[in-house]
């Protein structure tokens, strides 16, 4: 069990308002690893996946974060499965932008194709409204306010509340401010890549929410950071739940999403949400 004494970093909210209206705990579940192998087709164990994601909300996570790419559309179709209907307060946030050609990720921001991709969200999640509409990803291809454009469209039209960026820096993020409120940018970062650092300032000057993908760096923090495990060891925690403490207390608008297929591990990186980091801590982080 982690130790939750020690001076504390002052402050820091355990809620973030998404829009200004979507209140939800700061720390999520990302139910990317919910499908096979290489994020495509039906899980080994649906019902354990099933499992996890009502766990998860038994567990006070408010937040899920999904994609129609993801299995494609099996991580949507389970999570209706396991939450419809769904708690009042629970915000399931998905996407649109890539399709999975054999089993590729490739872009496509093509207004038509993000109409389609949100019907069929809309759909599998048993919806009239996405509460958060993310664009997956810049596509070469396509002019990026086309894309965003269509997402403004959708947003009028009343079939998503709030609309989100990922994959995207700084000027992408203003671009599209500039066409259509932006509520969050989902971009990889954690304690091992921090390339976004300036899209967190951005979006803390726009009281935008941050939602880091990959956010537990799987296989490289024990390899890396060896200031993690000597935290870890004082504190009665695991690196996994110091990293995510590192990210809650780096900035008031991160929304870590960490994803599992497994109900333990899913406990294990909730209660991180308890873990309340020493300013003396998250600075040794910081410089690590």
């Amino acid at each position: 069990m982690a130790d939750r004494e020690g001076s504390s970093t002052a402050g820091a909210a355990a809620t973030f308002a998404i829009g200004g209206g979507l209140v939800v705990n700061r720390l999520g579940f990302g139910a990317m690893r919910l499908t096979g192998r290489g994020i495509m087709g039906e899980p080994g164990a649906p019902e354990e996946a099933r499992r996890v994601l009502r766990r998860a909300v038994e567990l006070g996570v408010n937040l899920i974060d999904t994609a129609d790419s993801y299995g494609p559309e099996v991580s949507e179709r389970l999570i209706s499965e396991a939450l419809y209907p769904y708690p009042e307060d629970l915000v399931v946030a998905t996407k649109g932008g890539y399709t999975r050609p054999g089993g590729r990720w490739v872009p496509d921001g093509r207004p038509e194709h993000l109409r389609e991709a949100c019907e069929g969200s809309l759909r599998r999640l048993k919806v009239d409204r996405i509460d958060l509409y993310q664009f997956h990803t810049p596509d070469p291809r396509v002019p990026f306010e086309y894309s965003v454009w269509a997402l403004a469209l959708l947003r009028d039209e009343g079939k998503i509340r709030h609309v989100g960026l990922s994959n995207v820096g700084v000027r992408e993020l203003e671009i599209a401010l500039d066409i259509v409120p932006v509520v969050s940018v989902q971009n990889r970062y954690n304690l091992t890549d921090r390339a976004s650092e300036a899209v967190i300032q951005a979006c803390e000057r726009e009281e935008v929410g941050f939602i880091p993908w990959f956010p537990l760096a799987t296989g490289r923090l024990a390899r890396l950071l060896r200031p993690l495990d000597e935290m870890a060891a004082r504190r009665d925690a695991t690196p996994s739940q110091v990293a995510l403490a590192w990210l809650l207390a780096h900035s008031p608008v991160m929304l870590p999403i960490p994803g599992t297929s497994s109900v333990s591990h899913l406990e294990e990186n909730v209660a991180a949400a308890a873990l309340k980091l020493t300013e003396d801590e998250v600075a040794t982080l910081d410089r690590s």
